[in-house]
């Protein structure tokens, strides 16, 4: 049996679903390492999101089409499989919103921890330069003997 127009779009908003889990998922790992300093796991986690952002944009892609559609000229097997469609789509849209959220979050967490590192480093230069200037200012002048002698 065929699919039908509306099994494509049920099964895209599954996948819809599926990618912002657990791209929420990720999100909270995002954060936490931000926190821990874990850069490491913070880079892994950046990349596996960006294979999902990948994902979901092919996602959105096939769900174009469906856009300009009138949802109430779509013909559904049953009323129970558009329900559940629907259901689908309003948790993808408040993932999104929570997901939307976390990234904020964890921008600001990186940019304090930007910040406070530049900081430090600043503090760092500042010290190496004073403590480089004590200690010209300590040392012995150097004497100089003239052993050139004429005639």
């Amino acid at each position: 049996m065929a699919a039908t127009e509306t099994d494509l779009l049920a099964e895209l908003i599954e996948r819809k679903l599926e990618c912002l889990v657990h791209l929420q998922e990720m999100g909270k790992k995002q954060f936490e390492y931000a926190q821990g300093d874990r850069i490491t796991e913070l880079l892994d986690v950046l990349a596996a999101k960006q294979r999902l952002l990948i994902q979901l944009q092919r996602i959105e892609q096939g769900l174009a089409p469906f856009r300009d559609q009138d949802p109430n000229e779509r013909r559904w097997p049953t009323p129970e499989q558009r329900q559940r469609c629907a259901g689908q789509l309003r948790q993808c849209e408040t993932l999104l919103t929570k997901i939307i959220a976390q990234e904020k979050l964890s921008e600001g967490e990186l940019t304090r921890r930007r910040d406070d590192l530049a900081g430090r480093l600043q503090g760092i230069h500042v010290a190496s330069q004073a403590r480089g200037a004590y200690a010209a200012e300590s040392r012995p002048p150097v004497s100089r003997i003239d052993l050139a002698s004429e005639g």
